[in-house]
């Protein structure tokens, strides 16, 4: 596929932690609008977990798509639709890697944590986790959300705050309800009054998910 239409086909991946080989589980971090993913990767450092393999994707020109989350899906395309794919590339790496599904977590920050619920709600499995910091679902409102397969056993954790400048809390909650629906065991979190950035309580409700993949396998 021509570069034009898959823009972040050849982007990095920068990795933290343990090595993918012989990791007891994996997290694929995506940054934010204007963010790197070196920026990501300090919140790895936050979770403070061995035997975790943490692999962060670089989006091209520091973006995963140009216009809001809430605006038509055309307008997003193909950047979006690269997106997706890009992620789908880490998380098979890692699976190639040996690990299986539920040993791997997706999280994101702000356009990437939309990209990271997306993500999850389009590619149906019992996933490790999903951990949106302050995101949702990608859609203009009024999206029907119809999503085919199930999460069966995904834990996951939306937290955001409430006004946010890029984030409605409906469609937090939103996420939350669709998630649930898929079967997903969801904790979500308001935080009235927080701005836009990543508070301890979100990083401690992260742990407890992450910390799931890094337990021996029984």
């Amino acid at each position: 596929m021509h570069q034009t239409n898959d823009p972040h086909r050849d982007q990095s991946v920068l990795e933290r932690g343990h090595a993918l080989d012989g990791a007891s589980g994996a997290v694929i971090l995506l940054h934010g609008r204007g963010a790197s993913a070196d920026d990501i990767l300090g919140v790895a450092d936050e979770f403070a977990l061995s035997g975790i393999a943490y692999l962060a994707p670089e989006a091209a020109g520091h973006v995963w798509y140009p216009y809001s989350f809430l605006a038509p899906l055309e307008q997003n395309q193909p950047w979006l639709d690269s997106a997706l794919r890009k992620v789908g590339g880490v998380v098979e790496r890692a699976v190639a890697s040996g690990l299986p599904r539920n040993r791997i977590a997706i999280a994101g920050f702000s356009q990437g944590a939309c990209l990271a619920s997306e993500f999850v709600a389009r590619n149906p499995a019992a996933h490790g986790g999903l951990i949106a910091f302050t995101g949702g679902l990608i859609g203009p409102p009024g999206t029907k959300f119809n999503y085919s397969g199930s999460l069966p056993g995904t834990e996951v954790f939306l937290g955001s705050g409430d006004p946010d400048v890029h984030v409605p809390w409906e469609r937090v909650a939103e996420t939350s309800a669709v998630l649930t629906t898929l079967g997903a065991n969801v904790t979500l979190r308001r935080y009235p009054g927080m701005p836009h950035t990543i508070n301890r309580d979100e990083i401690a409700e992260a742990r407890k998910i992450i910390a799931r993949l890094a337990a021996p396998s029984h």
